[in-house]
Parts: C-alpha cells; structure tokens; sequence
C-alpha cells in the first residue's frame, strides 16, 4: 500500500508541475519557438525561463510536504510529554528566537542510524528542522545544539529559496543554450525553412543538455558549500563557537564509518553533512569537507 501511495503522490507532483507550468505559458501566450518565420529567440528564453524556473519554485513549495514524506519525519507535538522531544524543540525554538525568525519552525525526527539533520521549508515562516534518530542517540547535548543552530541559521539565511533560484536559473540556461546550438547545428527552422533534420536537433539537444548539467552542477554545488560556510559561521553565534566546532567534530567521528543511510539524493543539500569527497569529486559535493569546516571556524 505504500508503495501505491508514493507512485500516486510522485505521479500526481509531475502533473501539478506539467499543470501549472502550461498555465503560465498559456497566460504569456508563448507559442512555439519554432514556426514558420525562424525562430523566436524571445518564446524560447521564456519557454526556458518558464521550465527551468517552474520545476524548481514547486519543488521549494513542496519542500516541507516532501522532506516529511520521503524520510517519514514526524513532527513533534509541542504538548507532548516526552522529555527528550520537549528539550529538542524548546532548543530549536531559542535557537530561533536568537535568529529572529518570524515563526517557530517545526521540529520532527526521523528513523535513522545517520547521524545527521536538516532544514526545509519555502519560506522562513514556513520550515521545517528535522534530525535524525541517530544523531540524537550518539551525540551529547552540545553537539545536538550545534548542529541545530547550524539548520536555524540556513533558515534565516533563506538558504532554501536561494539555492532554488540558483538551481532554477541554471536550468533555463542550460535549456536555452542546449536548444539554441542544437538549432545552429541541425539546420532545423533556419531560415524560415525547417531544412534540418528534427532528429538530429533532439538529438544535439539531448547531448547538451547532459553536457551543460553537468558544468552547471558544478556552479550550484560551489553555491552550497559557500552557504554551507555560512551556516557554520551563523551557527558558531546562536550556539557558541565552541559548540558548532564540537558538533562538527562529533560528525567527523561519525562520517567514516560504514552505517545504513537514508538513501535521498534529492535531499543531499539540505543536511549538515554528506561524505566527504576530494579531487575533482569535491567539485560536486554540496558540502566542503569536515576538516576545512572545522578549520574555517577555528580561524575565525
């Protein structure tokens, strides 16, 4: 039965995008980029900007719904009785209150042996702080309020609408440019004339794309990282700097070693810390490693 239900709600996120992604352009009355003039250079910017941006504005509007979905985070209840939940959001809300965030975020936990946490949310009045079960169970007091003002501070930060509209942006130049090569190359609409063949358009187009998502990852991730520094520096004011140095310090400890994972990747750039790459592999981490962290607050 879950399955069917994640099918469902999967299938029923791509027509609610594919929905409203046709409204705007109806609205904008974009037709076709190719017709029997040429090209319109001018219906095939929007026709991107609308597609690229589109699919990443809904995503960040879903984002809350979402996250609680795939991790089966469950919220905490502020009238519940359990002592360690109570701490957990009383932490989360003072935390917030040093950050001025116009609303309390929601504070939930999810199952599992990562120990790890992140923040979500499309606004900063709408967001989500969630950790998991086993950060909570290897990491001391300190640590967890670190960790927690790290996620806060991603929230003030509006880390979230930033790196969708990064993501959203690189998307529609990677659209725009892939079909405007693909166009020179193929022939295709030149001229008034489709001489070219539309094969081979989608065809260049299909390889430019993979080749500009490709480069344009490297610019989102080098993004995220920046922020990721941010956050940590943000987090070194609301908890101590002592606190967020020992919390990322708890989570080099915990890194290494080989335990089962939530397995999100579309989750990947909200949590505190991913594996840690090096090399040419660095260029497409999301976050920097623990080490250079760790180094950047000890230096502040």
């Amino acid at each position: 039965m879950a399955f069917f239900k994640r099918i469902f709600l999967f299938l029923m996120i791509n027509i609610l995008v594919l929905t409203a992604v046709s409204i705007v352009l109806s609205i904008f009355n974009i037709q076709p980029y190719i017709n029997q003039y040429g090209i319109s250079y001018k219906d095939l910017l929007i026709f991107c900007l609308v597609w690229g941006m589109g699919g990443a504005l809904i995503s960040l509007a879903l984002s809350r719904v979402m996250a609680k979905w795939m991790l089966r985070v469950k919220v905490i209840d502020p009238k519940s009785a359990d002592t360690a939940q109570k701490k957990l959001l009383e932490t989360v809300h003072m935390l917030a209150q040093k950050a001025h965030l116009p609303e309390m975020p929601e504070v939930g936990i999810y199952k599992s042996a990562e120990v790890n946490a992140f923040a979500t949310g499309p606004t900063k009045r709408r967001s989500l702080v969630a950790v998991s079960s086993g950060l909570l169970e290897h990491m001391n007091k300190d640590q967890v309020e670190g960790v927690l003002a790290h996620e806060v501070t991603h929230i003030s930060n509006g880390d979230m609408v930033t790196m969708t509209l990064i993501q959203g942006i690189v998307n529609a130049f990677v659209m725009f440019l892939s079909r405007v090569l693909a166009l020179v190359l193929s022939g295709f609409g030149r001229g008034g004339q489709k001489r070219g063949s539309l094969g081979s358009f989608y065809l260049f187009t299909i390889i430019f794309q993979i080749l500009f998502m490709f480069l344009g990852s490297m610019v989102v991730y080098w993004f995220s990282r920046k922020r990721e520094y941010r956050a940590d520096a943000g987090g070194a004011k609301l908890a101590g700097k002592e606190k967020m140095i020992h919390a990322l310090e708890g989570l080099k400890a915990y890194v290494k070693r080989k335990v089962p994972t939530a397995n999100k990747p579309a989750l990947e750039t909200m949590k505190i810390s991913t594996p840690s790459k090096s090399g040419l592999a660095l260029l497409f981490s999301s976050h920097p490693p623990l080490d250079m962290r760790i180094a950047a607050l000890k230096n502040r």
